[in-house]
């Protein structure tokens, strides 16, 4: 199975001077864990997730005057829709991540994340334990 069976389509794109607080809501609205974070002035495409919001906020910084741009990865491993999803866990377990941008093209065309991928695997494995 390829990362493109898995993924998520639904991209969110947001500012680096996105309030962690904005981009908790919108990512809350939409059910989803992580955010592309588009700064063209330094690094292009990042990623913050639900765990570098949870990080800030836990630790006593205010959502409302910490920046996306702040929590940002910038050492972000990108997948593409090709790859099998057993090369998207090694990735995650190698980096120690939950999600990867998927770009094809010039841009972000999904996101994969660990339970996109247990959701493709879980029901292969009950098909191969019914049947041995």
């Amino acid at each position: 199975m390829l990362v493109r069976d898995a993924m998520s389509t639904v991209v969110l794109t947001i500012g680096p001077t996105h309030t962690l607080r904005q981009a908790a809501r919108l990512m809350s609205a939409r059910r989803i864990g992580a955010a592309v974070v588009n700064d063209p002035d330094t690094c292009g495409l990042g990623i913050i997730t639900e765990r570098d919001i949870l990080d800030a906020v836990g630790s006593g910084l205010d959502p409302d005057r910490e920046t996306a741009s702040a929590h940002t990865t910038t050492d972000v491993v990108f997948a593409t829709p090709v790859w099998t999803l057993e090369e998207a866990a090694e990735a995650m377990t190698h980096g120690g991540f939950r999600h990867l941008i998927v770009l094809d093209g010039d841009g972000p065309v999904g996101i994969v994340s660990v339970r996109d991928i247990i959701r493709c695997w879980a029901p292969a494995r009950r098909t191969v334990a019914a049947a041995g």
